[in-house]
């Protein structure tokens, strides 16, 4: 979570003090307004005084006029309209107010909103009312702009041309978390997230050569013109896809929804954390999009597929708006994965089995995450840390007709650069079966296996039909890796006449 104390409080004071000497920057937040203008820039420092942060160039003003709790502290005649408004309420954290209105309705939010101008604010925070929309509408909704006229509209008819912009805007109303998703959802990328490009860049390359290097040792890789013959390269545009799905619905975080009512969400969308579609049954449900794509060269070995219609989901296709994404997470079931993009570039940021993401609290057992709410949160105040790192992340921005390999076992953090189309396909082959079986009997396999409906199950299915199908594959296998493993222990000549204390050599006869 932003700290704004930090960076909103402790480094607009000390650009007052450097601005004794130095007047060339800009003033981080003004005094006396209500936030930061569209025309403003939020330079908000690091600590080790890098250029700050822009807006977009579309970025509108808080639409209530929240400012961040530092611009408090710049006022010293400023009173907190936060906490005369809320009355006793006043000592609860701003997330614990908002986990208490989360369990209230649209009537009673609408009470609440009219009882003070502090209440206001709290009850018209735009993910109280996605929730509402989310979970009561589902996918029937049509978005007008923002998630509470979109409910309004949905549920009350006669309101249809509620006026989305008549929005009062309260003075003097300071909160570091209320401001962040504002900020969050309306900060550019800065150019230093996107400098660093150290993956290995590979085109051409046999199918052997993919094996030996990248696949067997477990190392990403980022593919060049292995998807040129791909007709939806040319043929995905919008029209198209929305021609040939029609009425189908996709599935769009907990909702489904038709491509047209989609694209006109993400055409309007501005928040911290836009909605990704993200479907496993595409092309069941529009078989010509199957035909569009084919499975590279280097990914057709999968053995998952021996379970037939029984195997977990597989293959996704990704729609999503500019920072749109997903946060840090290793791939189900711990295949391995390759991702195309088809349209628009993605943002990746790739660590390795054995490190751990900065802000990213994994539960001992693997079953569950906690990481920074949004994507923009994790860039503003966790990469800056990797820079010191001995073992830094891979990172690129595959763009259209790229493919990158992502192994098992590492954590990845995608987001979209611009609108992106893009197809994805976890996979087995025999460098990771092995793995895979492992995964699928742990203790707790029940919590960790995904994308199927029998999860206990699955190792005992797949064991069993790789061994009908292929058999001896798995002992094959399991003698490699223990040969494997006796040669990694194996003492060396030098090692044996070495003397470890001494550093000199000894013999033995």
């Amino acid at each position: 979570m932003l700290s704004c104390r930090r960076t909103l409080l402790s480094q607009v004071i000390k650009k007052k003090r450097q601005a004794k000497t130095k007047t060339r920057r800009k003033k981080t937040l003004p005094s006396k307004t209500a936030a930061i203008s569209k025309q403003q820039e939020v330079e908000i420092q690091d600590e080790e005084g890098e250029e700050g942060f822009n807006l977009k160039v579309s970025a509108p003003s808080h639409a209530h006029g929240v400012q961040p709790l530092g611009n408090l502290y710049l006022n010293p005649g400023s009173v907190n309209s936060r906490n005369t408004g809320l009355g006793n309420l006043q000592i609860l954290s701003d997330e614990l107010v908002l986990d208490i209105l989360g369990l209230l309705g649209p009537s009673q939010l609408g009470f609440l909103a009219a009882a003070s101008k502090s209440l206001y604010i709290f009850a018209n925070h735009e993910p109280l009312w996605r929730n509402l929309v989310l979970e009561e509408l589902q996918g029937g909704f049509l978005f007008n702009g923002s998630w509470k006229s979109t409910y309004i509209a949905a549920r009350y008819s006669s309101l249809s041309t509620y006026p989305d912009g008549a929005k009062m805007r309260v003075r003097d109303f300071y909160s570091d978390y209320l401001f962040q998703s504002w900020l969050c959802a309306n900060l550019e990328m800065k150019p230093e997230w996107l400098q660093r490009d150290n993956i290995v860049r590979k085109k051409g390359i046999s199918v052997e050569e993919f094996v030996l290097s990248f696949e067997e040792p477990n190392k990403p890789v980022l593919l060049e013109g292995c998807i040129d013959n791909w007709s939806a390269l040319k043929k995905w545009d919008r029209d198209y896809l929305i021609k040939e799905c029609g009425d189908m619905r996709f599935s769009v975080g907990p909702v489904k929804m038709k491509l047209e009512e989609y694209f006109k969400y993400s055409d309007q969308v501005k928040e911290e954390r836009p909605l990704y579609l993200f479907d496993p049954k595409f092309a069941e449900k529009v078989p010509v999009l199957a035909s569009d794509y084919e499975v590279p060269a280097y990914f057709q070995e999968d053995l998952f597929s021996v379970l037939g219609n029984e195997r977990p989901d597989y293959r996704w296709v990704i729609m999503g708006p500019a920072g749109s994404g997903s946060s840090f997470h290793i791939d189900p079931n711990s295949t391995s994965a390759w991702n195309a993009v088809i349209k628009g570039s993605k943002k990746w940021i790739l660590f390795p089995p054995d490190v751990v993401p900065p802000g990213v609290h994994p539960s001992p057992d693997g079953a569950e995450v906690a990481c920074p709410v949004s994507i923009i949160e994790w860039f503003m105040n966790f990469y800056g840390a990797t820079k010191k790192w001995q073992k830094r992340p891979v990172e690129c921005i595959c763009r259209a007709g790229e493919v990158i390999f992502v192994p098992n076992g590492w954590w990845h953090l995608v987001i979209n650069l611009e609108e992106s189309i893009a197809i994805t396909q976890n996979f087995v082959s025999r460098r990771n079966l092995l793995n895979v079986l492992d995964f699928l009997k742990r203790p707790n396999a029940s919590e960790l296996v995904s994308g199927t409906k029998d999860r206990v199950n699955l190792h005992d299915k797949l064991k069993n039909a790789i061994e009908a199908n292929f058999p001896g594959t798995i002992d094959d296998l399991v003698e490699k890796a223990e040969e494997k493993k006796a040669q990694l222990k194996k003492v060396s000549f030098w090692d044996s006449v070495s003397d470890a204390q001494v550093g000199a050599f000894k013999f033995n006869f």
